[in-house]
């Protein structure tokens, strides 16, 4: 807060600093939205960095193609210094909102018209964290074509062991996937879209559940639970999860570690 009341004092009008007095991340990004002035809104985690050049790019992007939303790439940096490129999906590629849906967008990976935002009244699940999980997904059914990227690494997301997602501990809020998914379920469903979409839903809450949440609930004895509610989660959603025609394209030794996962007590 030091070191942002000091840009806000050197530019000032143009850097407003606001003390949000809830907590979580959901509440945050809600606060901030709800208080924003300029025409594009851009949620930055605070262990991450940005290309200097980044704002520039993701601007003259979105005002050439007059887009509500738009996606960049990003590099994710590791503690022991490898990284990784997360591609941007990008509007130009066959069957983009099919990957944008089952993607898993972070909210610091695209910037968002405001009064778009506004209108369709987004806003994060506040208590919980994968409070991102429930919303990301959805936005490209909203931008009805007004879409655009930019597939270079203008965000540089840092794994920090120490954050909310990657304790050494077990956090009960690790559970919090489950509302998060059933959440994001009832928004495909409320616009009457969870029909089209099933394929990429299906393998959204196979990846979350058995591969990505799975690494946490085999950890903690106190997250074997998670293994019981992702069952039954699958057989209430997607009782044939395993026809899934994703999951049936990728190797054979990640299909077999999800089988082992759903049955993992």
């Amino acid at each position: 807060m030091e070191i942002a009341r000091k840009f806000q004092e050197k530019y000032p009008g143009f850097i407003h600093v606001m003390d949000c007095d809830s907590r979580g991340a959901g509440a945050v990004r809600n606060f901030g939205a709800n208080k924003a002035q300029g025409d594009y809104i851009w949620f930055i985690d605070a262990d991450d960095e940005i290309n200097p050049l980044a704002i520039k790019k993701l601007l003259s992007e979105a005002h050439s193609k007059d887009a509500d939303l738009v996606m960049m790439g990003a590099e994710r940096i590791y503690p022991d210094g490898r990284h990784d490129y997360l591609s941007a999906v990008t509007p130009n590629e066959p069957n983009y909102v099919s990957r944008f849906v089952r993607y898993g967008v972070g909210p610091w990976q695209v910037v968002m018209r405001r009064k778009w935002w506004r209108k369709n009244k987004f806003a994060f699940r506040e208590g919980i964290i994968h409070e991102d999980m429930e919303l990301m997904s959805v936005l490209i059914l909203y931008a009805n074509g007004r879409f655009a990227a930019v597939n270079e690494p203008l965000y540089y997301y840092y794994q920090n062991d120490g954050s909310i997602l990657h304790k050494n501990e077990w956090n009960p809020h690790c559970l919090d996937i489950f509302p998060a998914l059933e959440g994001l379920y009832d928004r495909f469903k409320n616009i009457g879209a969870e029909k089209q979409y099933r394929d990429e839903l299906e393998w959204f809450f196979i990846w979350n559940l058995l591969i990505d949440s799975a690494k946490d609930f085999a950890k903690f004895p106190e997250g074997h639970s998670g293994f019981l509610r992702s069952r039954q989660i699958l057989k209430e959603y997607f009782p044939k999860w395993r026809r899934n025609r994703f999951l049936r394209q990728k190797p054979l030794k990640l299909r077999i570690r999800v089988r082992l996962n759903y049955c993992r007590n």
